[in-house]
């Protein structure tokens, strides 16, 4: 059986649609038996749908700018901060690359100008790149699709593409996976995008081939709940079952314990902070 022993795609109330605070999930990690957790909440205007698609405020995303006083080993979990931020463009580009903010949390003027995402992902360990929103792809080539998601892999402190087989953009399955072996970075197999939906349904067979496709070209994993209440946490059987199904080579999933998957984000150029 593969072990999986980190989770590191969760949300908190933060999210609007989830309904745990970051302790309750932190409990829910240790009641799992998890080595590591990961909080990473929604950087996306589907939280303020209002926003200024060119001039921000940091005050609606303030969530992320103290995320340094989370303790780094809470209640025996190893804790890491990070964003699951919106892919927008067909370039790749993500949530809050094109919005300027200028004042600090007390609209005190900052420094420097600075983009909203800029200022947001200072305070991340890593951010995982997901579509929510599509129509921008609706009429988009696969050459096209397959272009969006390498852009996005390779924007700042991105380690990982979310979800990718139930985000309903097709794209060139090989070429993209091939480069985030390349790029040492991972693939996500998101284990609430195959319990929700029939095993012969697309998502199940996208899933499926994303993961058949990692194998063969040696690309590392990250299974995850993407759990949006705490009762989720370390909730990852449909994947570990689809995984298992095809063979998955362990070695290969990166969240198989916390010491792997800190080996996984220095491979990937980040930081790894001290837990």
């Amino acid at each position: 059986m593969l072990e999986n022993r980190c989770d590191v795609h969760t949300h908190t109330l933060y999210s609007r649609h989830a309904y745990s605070t970051v302790r309750e999930n932190v409990l829910a990690a240790r009641g799992a038996g998890l080595e590591l957790l990961g909080i990473t909440d929604h950087f996306s205007d589907m939280l303020f749908p209002n926003t200024d698609l060119t001039r921000g405020s940091l005050r609606d995303y303030q969530h992320f700018i103290n995320m340094r006083v989370w303790s780094r080993t809470w209640e025996g979990v190893r804790l890491l901060r990070g964003a699951e931020a919106d892919i927008r463009t067909l370039d790749g580009a993500l949530f809050g690359q094109g919005i300027e903010v200028t004042e600090d949390i007390t609209g005190r003027p900052l420094g420097a100008p600075a983009t909203l995402y800029d200022r947001v992902v200072a305070g991340c360990d890593y951010v995982i790149a997901s579509v929510h929103y599509k129509d921008f792809a609706a009429d988009a080539t696969l050459a096209q699709a397959t272009e969006m998601y390498l852009g996005a892999l390779g924007q700042p402190k991105v380690l990982m593409i979310g979800h990718a087989g139930r985000a309903g953009v097709p794209f060139d399955v090989r070429e993209v996976v091939g480069e985030v072996a390349r790029q040492h970075k991972l693939i996500e197999i998101n284990s609430h995008s195959l319990a929700a939906r029939r095993r012969e349904g697309r998502t199940w067979q996208s899933c499926r081939k994303i993961a058949e496709t990692c194998a063969e070209l040696g690309c590392q994993v990250a299974v995850s709940s993407d759990a949006h209440i705490c009762a989720e946490v370390g909730g990852v059987s449909a994947a570990l079952e689809m995984l298992e199904g095809i063979g998955f080579p362990q070695e290969l999933v990166a969240t198989r314990s916390a010491d792997a998957f800190l080996a996984a984000m220095e491979a990937a150029g980040l930081r790894v902070p001290t837990l």
